[in-house]
């Protein structure tokens, strides 16, 4: 009788230890928008902090969000380019993308999801500096999603029109500029969940 209760406490606690870890793999959600109704359905997650750089005078953040659209998987992209210096423009086009290599070796490739999209400049008088803000949506593709949910990303590379960037993601990150604490290359196992 003593060996069974013990098997028993001994599965309990692993089922319990189990759920736990899989439960604290995940993020909670914090929508930002979410409209349904008998024709429509769109949900968007709140932006998440990804990547920030200060040098001198210029500062850049880039910003995830998520969005479902008709049950189509989006990411939203935002970056945020500020200097007292000139800023040159960046676009999107058809052929742009973005491309995460994962830490276990794979690569996922999201594509553009509109034709043409340059960022918008304008002019903080008060600090003297350009800001430049440029916000687009990128389309996951069916055979490389669920990577996204197995392996954190090691680099991100940001296709433009006529340049690239890379970024290596951190997996941990504390913004100087926002005071916030994010885990930029667990976005996608931490978040996804949410627009599913």
């Amino acid at each position: 009788m003593y060996k069974i209760i013990t098997m028993k406490n001994y599965i309990l606690i692993l089922f319990l230890f189990t759920t736990t870890f899989s439960f604290a793999q995940k993020k909670d959600c914090k929508i930002d928008f979410e409209e349904k109704t008998d024709s429509t359905y769109i949900k968007k997650t709140v932006e998440v902090l990804i990547h920030e750089r200060v040098f001198g005078n210029s500062k850049e953040m880039v910003f995830f969000s998520l969005l479902n659209s008709e049950g189509v998987p989006m990411l939203g992209l935002q970056q945020i380019q500020k200097s007292t210096e000139f800023i040159s423009a960046l676009c999107f086009d058809k052929n742009s993308k973005i491309i995460f290599q994962l830490e276990n070796g794979k690569f996922v490739t999201l594509i553009n999801s509109s034709q043409e999209n340059c960022s918008s400049l304008s002019y903080d008088a008060e600090t003297k500096s350009n800001i430049k803000v440029l916000t687009n949506y990128f389309l996951f593709l069916k055979d490389n999603y669920e990577e996204l949910k197995k392996s954190p990303i090691a680099l991100m590379r940001i296709s433009y029109v006529g340049e690239k960037k890379d970024i290596a993601l951190k997996n941990k990150m504390n913004s100087e500029l926002l005071n916030i604490t994010s885990t930029p290359s667990t976005y996608f196992m931490d978040y996804l969940h949410c627009i599913e």
